[in-house]
């Protein structure tokens, strides 16, 4: 906003130089009092903010890497298994889905650490999984936000 706007804005009638003065003053406590209220309500939302935007770069993430055959809704397998509760479940154990073989046997349960060396490189984590062409995500930022969004789901 240009000052000859914003004078606009905010002029108030005067007829003297002492009056000048006041209203200068008058603005600039303006502009003070507006700056650290809005400094002060953009603080204190900023942690909610973060991890809304978090939350929505994790499903982003999700989306782009996992969805085509994945989903976190209970209940719903597609392609690939739902991953709603991921984070705790015994590999290859979900009801109502057929495994690889090299899955089912699969003897670990899954934690974060194991789902971002699989998300990462899956052949070396359970070799004979049937989730190709899937070949891994390299992007370790990448795999932090989706294992963070799939921990969201529990």
């Amino acid at each position: 906003m240009s000052q000859r706007h914003f004078s606009r804005l905010f002029a108030w009638p005067t007829s003297s130089r002492r009056d000048t003065h006041l209203r200068h003053g008058s603005r600039i406590f303006l502009i003070s009092a507006l700056s650290g209220m809005c400094m002060l309500s953009s603080s204190s939302a900023l942690p909610q903010a973060s991890q809304a935007t978090e939350g929505a770069s994790g499903q982003q993430a999700f989306n782009n890497a996992c969805r085509t055959c994945h989903i976190v809704k209970e209940g719903d397998n597609r392609l690939g298994p739902n991953l709603y509760k991921i984070v705790g479940r015994k590999a290859g154990s979900l009801p109502d889905y057929a495994f690889s073989n090299a899955m089912k046997e699969a003897d670990f349960v899954w934690d974060e650490a194991r789902l971002d060396r699989f998300i990462a490189k899956p052949d070396e984590v359970v070799p004979g999984h049937n989730m190709k062409p899937y070949g891994g995500l390299s992007s370790s930022d990448d795999r932090k936000k989706i294992i963070a969004f799939l921990a969201q789901q529990q």
